[in-house]
């Protein structure tokens, strides 16, 4: 295998979102894993693995991963909401109404209003993360 440069990571960062929005997490995360091993301080690229890990039902990865971002970004309120339906999603709801409800509080979009039972409708909505 040819040396990696900062230049293919880019690349594979770049790669990595468009499979991710063409609905292969997979793919996604096996060009993330070289990107995050050359870069683990990269924030954006381990919320994009975090979302590829949950879109590919990898649960407790994906868990591990929004761990690490919200470590290194406290106020990342997309995090805390992502990081909530992960944990909805693993049957935690104690733990992802406080994932929810930070979000909310820190950006309070509707979504996140609505998965923190901040709503008036008391609707989670069908969200994606």
């Amino acid at each position: 295998m040819p040396e990696r440069s900062p230049e293919t990571h880019v690349i594979d960062y770049r790669a990595a979102e468009q499979l991710l929005a063409a609905r292969d997490p997979r793919g996604a995360i096996r060009l993330l894993d070289s990107v995050i091993t050359a870069h683990p301080e990269n924030t954006a690229a381990r919320l994009l693995r975090a979302r590829a890990f949950f879109l590919s039902a990898q649960l407790r990865p994906a868990e591990l991963e929004f761990q690490i971002v919200l470590e290194r970004e406290p106020d990342n309120a997309f995090a805390h909401f992502a990081l909530g339906r992960t944990l909805e999603r693993a049957s935690r709801p104690d733990e992802a109404l406080r994932h929810f409800r930070l979000a909310a509080a820190l950006e309070p979009r509707p979504e996140f209003l609505a998965a923190a039972r901040f709503a008036s409708n008391g609707d989670n909505g069908g969200s994606k993360v």
